[in-house]
């Protein structure tokens, strides 16, 4: 019998509530381990600080998703090499497996000019993590289409070791996450579980209210020999009160798990 696929609450899910209540929220509802975003909280930066909450709670850190946001340029550092070296140390410090990356943006030149083999060079220093390159999606605005990222949003068509795909960004994308799986291949390391509703912007709506293949995404992750984690990455900062953002959390929790244990058509 195979282990069950850890789910994990990514603490951007909680906003715009502190990372300290996504350890709380995930020891409330059942999830496996907590991804924390690492972003302007300083608590989110600390691994002293994230320790004591995963002890205070019983939650592990089981991915950290590096700096890498526009509203993240400057913490830690403005150099992009000394955020992801330091995200990467704080997931070793707390034994996170997995540190999530985006592709450089095109204002990144150097950094972008350089990124295939200076991630290679950081992975060989930090020889326990998977640094998994995320699939990202083009930017449409006054009813024009721009892509931020180089050589582009899909890091398939670069080629990686390792990936994180995401549910959510496909749809904003236009892209299919089943055939984004198989290009990936072994590589997919890490999935970010959220829904859309192929609008053309990043919605990260609760699983199952889009329109995109949730359920066989996860269903199909035991026939491609999936090893890694799945984090629940929703958009709860809407929500009306604390019990609406609850429960957004739990049908997402239950909707993960209900699907990664069913059999797929390749199974059945």
């Amino acid at each position: 019998m195979t282990s069950r696929v850890p789910v994990l609450l990514s603490s951007s899910s909680v906003f715009p509530e502190p990372t300290a209540a996504a350890f709380q929220l995930a020891a409330a509802l059942g999830y496996d381990g907590v991804e924390v975003m690492v972003w302007t909280d300083v608590v989110s930066q600390d691994a002293g600080a994230l320790r004591g909450l995963s002890a205070h709670y019983g939650v592990p850190v089981l991915s950290v998703h590096a700096p890498c946001l526009l509203v993240t340029q400057r913490v830690w550092s403005p150099d992009p090499w000394e955020r992801l070296r330091r995200a990467a140390e704080l997931a070793e410090s707390l034994g996170a497996p997995t540190v999530v990356v985006h592709p450089p943006f095109t204002w990144q030149r150097d950094y972008a000019r350089h990124f295939t083999e200076g991630l290679a060079t950081v992975a060989e220093r930090f020889t326990g993590l998977h640094f998994a390159v995320e699939n990202m999606y083009p930017v449409r605005m006054a009813g024009r289409q721009f892509v931020p990222y180089v050589p582009g949003w899909d890091p398939t068509d670069t080629g990686y070791p390792s990936y994180t795909l995401d549910l959510s960004h496909c749809a904003a994308s236009h892209s299919d996450p089943l055939d984004m799986a198989d290009r990936m291949g072994a590589g997919l390391a890490h999935v970010h579980l959220g829904d859309g509703t192929g609008e053309g912007r990043d919605e990260h709506l609760v699983p199952g209210r889009g329109t995109q293949p949730c359920g066989e995404l996860l269903s199909s992750l035991a026939g491609r020999g999936f090893t890694g984690s799945v984090a629940v990455e929703v958009a709860t900062r809407g929500a009306k009160s604390r019990a609406v953002r609850e429960a957004d959390l739990r049908a997402a929790l239950e909707f993960a798990r209900q699907h990664l244990t069913a059999p797929s058509p390749v199974d059945a």
